[in-house]
């Protein structure tokens, strides 16, 4: 006969939780969205540099106010020439690269001196979860974007994507930068260029990596990208976008 207290009743028909401790699971997990939150306003702040700006500042230009009036690497190119647009480039890649990396160095750290706030990883290869890297790769891509140094108004974000997943997944960065590459050089058209590796990286990080947070992060940031070409989208369907000349750095647009 079971008692009252349980004793004949089997371990496997015994209810396995308690609210007391589930209560502090939710208490954890608040805390560690507030973790999570810090981070990638990390990665925001080191996302928001706006290189192309600065380095038009530096040479006299506002390049918000010339070419197609884009901060993005492309634009600095063509209107301050090669070593300025490399330049913006990899400084702009370096953003999401760094963001990623230095939360992913620094984490451990904060796991053991703030560990509520900063939980360590759950078991097996990192990210399989929702990994600090992941938010600090988030906030500098919108960092980048809009960017609060310049009333949120900022770049297209290819570069810092590419750089954020250069440090999560880059294999898939190697199959998006192929095609780039190989639409570019068939149509000299950088902004269809771009739009296709906004499409190929969400499918080389489907291909390449298993964790579904990282897969339906990259889609978002993928239309994000596709969203910021807009514009492009629009003087390329009226036959109005300026392709990209290999042999000059000015264009008209």
């Amino acid at each position: 006969m079971a008692t009252p207290g349980g004793a004949g009743v089997p371990k496997s028909w015994r209810p396995s939780f308690q609210l007391p401790s589930c209560a502090g699971s939710h208490h954890h997990k608040e805390v560690a969205i507030i973790g999570y939150l810090l981070v990638a306003a990390v990665g925001y702040l080191l996302g928001s540099i706006p290189t192309g700006y600065w380095v038009g500042r530096w040479r006299g230009v506002d390049i918000r106010t010339v070419g197609s009036k884009n901060m993005g690497a492309t634009n600095v190119f063509r209107t301050l020439g090669k070593g300025a647009g490399l330049f913006v480039l990899v400084a702009d890649a370096l953003k999401g690269f760094v963001a990623v990396s230095l939360v992913v160095y620094c984490h451990p750290a904060c796991t053991e001196a703030l560990p509520q706030l900063f939980p360590a990883p759950a078991a097996g290869s990192w990210p399989d979860h929702f990994d600090p890297g992941l938010a600090a790769g988030i906030g500098a891509v919108l960092g980048h974007n809009y960017t609060c140094w310049l009333r949120f108004k900022g770049g297209k974000g290819i570069a810092t994507t590419a750089g954020v997943f250069l440090a999560l997944a880059p294999a898939a960065v190697g199959i998006a930068a192929g095609c780039w590459l190989l639409v570019f050089l068939a149509t000299r058209y950088v902004s269809v260029a771009s739009i296709v590796a906004a499409i190929a990286l969400p499918c080389g990080v489907w291909l390449t990596r298993e964790n579904l947070t990282l897969r339906l992060m990259v889609i978002g940031l993928g239309v994000l990208a596709i969203y910021k070409h807009r514009a492009n989208i629009a003087r390329l369907r009226a036959g109005t976008e300026n392709r990209f000349n290999l042999r000059t750095s000015k264009s008209s647009r």
